[in-house]
């Protein structure tokens, strides 16, 4: 295979290379995987909407044979993309705006500053960049990231910092894209040294799928710089065992040697990781890599996204047979997002109440009489 071969390369490992050298054609693709009738088609039909692009690294843990291989699923075009699941015109106006155009929940926290959303008293997200190493099919901002790549400059960071100075109430601030890691260092340095210049931002949040698509990018001297910085925190998004390789987990020791915590927050993908089998074998993946499964999102409702979403009580009965199946806190939180922010999509274990009692039930479906004041 091709990116064997890649591998040899003395290059390999620089993550400048990787993102150099990106898949974006289609004849390059042919030159790594048999491609079926319906993935050439859907190549130059997506792709006149949605970008294409994947490292060599990603490309390389792609099953060349398997069109249903997890990793190609979430790399792919797929002509599923271009097909109106939910009838735009029968869906609530807050919907129906969001499959149309972008992702609705950015309007929620919307500010002056084009570079800061502000949906939660205490925290913003700050948007440094619509690029990502690989461009999955899933993601909820893909309509963000269009042909037209978008690193924002000096005056539009220091625009964001002078929104989070002017509001002492900002305590928590995640640094989120596209993936601010497709960055170089100094840019982040710049931003995370201005942050910490301000006493009432206690953490700074990374938000980054680098571990997964482009391990390469965690090098020492990264981790050496976000080290001045600390608190901080970085979660990614691992969806499927199979990402958790060798490479992925050398990204993830030289985090946690940092002093950095890495979570994970998975999106239940249809196909992909929809089953227990696949989420269990998945949590506990991320657990012997010291990787904490932190949430475990409902696909969200957005534009060309809509094939991978699964039902609610999928999702739920998912959650149920991990919890008092696995370690507790090797459970995601399973949530959805809303306009009204992330709201937990939880098993009910309270099944009744009575005068000074409450009936729960376990895992195993086992009831309980408990005293309630």
């Amino acid at each position: 295979m091709p990116v064997s071969k890649e591998r040899q390369n003395s290059s390999w490992d620089d993550w400048r290379w990787q993102l150099a050298n990106s898949i974006t054609t289609l004849e390059a693709l042919r030159n790594h995987i048999n491609l079926t009738p319906e993935e050439e088609e859907a190549f130059d039909k997506v792709g006149k909407r949605y970008v294409f692009k994947v490292t060599p690294y990603y490309l390389s843990l792609m099953d060349r044979n398997d069109p249903n291989d997890p990793i190609r699923l979430q790399s792919m075009p797929n002509n599923k993309e271009l097909i109106d699941i939910y009838h735009i015109d029968q869906l609530p106006s807050f919907h129906r705006s969001g499959v149309e155009s972008e992702n609705p929940l950015w309007k929620e926290g919307k500010t002056d500053v084009s570079c800061i959303v502000h949906r939660y008293p205490d925290r913003v997200l700050f948007h440094l960049t619509n690029l990502c190493s690989t461009y999955c099919r899933h993601c909820s901002r893909k309509v963000h990231a269009n042909h037209n790549p978008i690193v924002i400059g000096r005056s539009s960071i220091d625009s964001g910092i002078a929104y989070i100075e002017e509001r002492p109430e900002i305590r928590d601030v995640l640094l989120s894209g596209g993936d601010p890691l497709t960055i170089a260092d100094n840019k982040i340095e710049y931003v995370l040294s201005r942050l910490r210049q301000l006493p009432h931002v206690q953490i700074i949040r990374i938000g980054t799928r680098a571990p997964v698509t482009l391990p390469q990018r965690i090098t020492p001297e990264f981790c050496r710089m976000i080290k001045k910085y600390h608190p901080i925190w970085i979660n990614t998004h691992f969806n499927h065992p199979k990402e958790v390789t060798s490479a992925a987990k050398l990204a993830i020791e030289r985090l946690l040697e940092a002093g950095v915590p890495v979570g994970n927050q998975s999106v239940l993908l249809k196909g992909i990781n929809d089953s227990i089998d696949v989420m269990k074998r998945l949590v506990h993946t991320l657990v012997m890599a010291r990787v904490r499964p932190y949430y475990l999102y409902h696909a969200d409702l957005v534009r060309g996204a809509e094939h991978f979403r699964t039902s609610i009580a999928e999702g739920i009965h998912i959650v149920e047979n991990l919890r008092g199946h696995t370690t507790g806190f090797a459970v995601p939180q399973y949530v959805i997002c809303t306009p009204l922010g992330k709201t937990p999509l939880n098993p009910n274990y309270l099944i009744g109440s009575g005068p000074g009692h409450v009936v729960l039930r376990n895992y195993e479906w086992r009831t309980w009489k408990d005293p309630d004041a």
